[in-house]
């Protein structure tokens, strides 16, 4: 049960945060505030959602093996966008089946947070619970990116897209020795680093 109140409030949240559509130039606003969104459809813009986990997942070193989570879909309105149009956002999930232990948990956050501010996304939200550490990050197309941990530890990674014209979906493309969980739960973690499995601090990290 309480895997799912956890996971659940995670998708929703960043679904709910999703309601603006219009153009955008790719830069954020003087302001500080994020470009509405791309002109893309809901295909376009779930493809782009995998290559910017692709991305994240590839500047994890250690590598860490991961699988396919929840996907999902949900109705888009808001300003900028034409009367009567119809607009979707769509989200996309991986689940690490590495073991995080505890001791490095905050380390694995510090290299995903590291690598989206070189890419300049802008921090929106962190969560700095010993337990359940989060970090939220939005890019300058209006992609809301996040790490989150939840139960028994089990790192989660989320993209959940702009507005977008809308499309059929696919799911995730199969790849070699990913598994696909899509629809259903994620077994925890059950694989085995010798650097982020190990219970001693990282030395000289805090």
């Amino acid at each position: 049960m309480r895997v799912t109140v956890v996971l659940g409030s995670l998708v929703s949240a960043l679904l709910l945060s999703l309601t603006g559509c219009g153009a955008s130039d790719g830069s954020w606003d003087d302001d500080g505030a994020n470009p509405e969104v791309l002109d893309v459809n809901m295909r376009e813009a779930a493809e782009q959602a995998d290559a910017l986990l692709d991305q994240t997942l590839e500047a994890v070193h250690p590598g860490v093996r991961w699988e396919h989570g929840q996907v999902s879909d949900s109705a888009c309105t808001g300003g900028g966008m034409d009367e009567g149009a119809e607009k979707g956002a769509v989200l996309r999930r991986r689940a690490v089946s590495t073991v995080i232990s505890d001791e490095r948990r905050g380390s694995f956050l510090g290299v995903v947070e590291r690598h989206w501010k070189e890419r300049g996304y802008r921090v929106t939200s962190v969560n700095s619970d010993k337990k359940l550490p989060a970090v939220y990050v939005e890019t300058s197309e209006g992609f809301s990116l996040s790490l989150s941990f939840g139960y028994r530890g089990q790192a989660f990674f989320e993209a959940a897209s702009p507005c977008a014209d809308r499309s059929e979906v696919p799911p995730p493309g199969a790849r070699p020795g990913v598994p696909d969980y899509t629809g259903r739960k994620p077994p925890l973690p059950d694989e085995h680093s010798d650097f982020w499995s190990d219970r001693a601090p990282v030395p000289g990290k805090g």
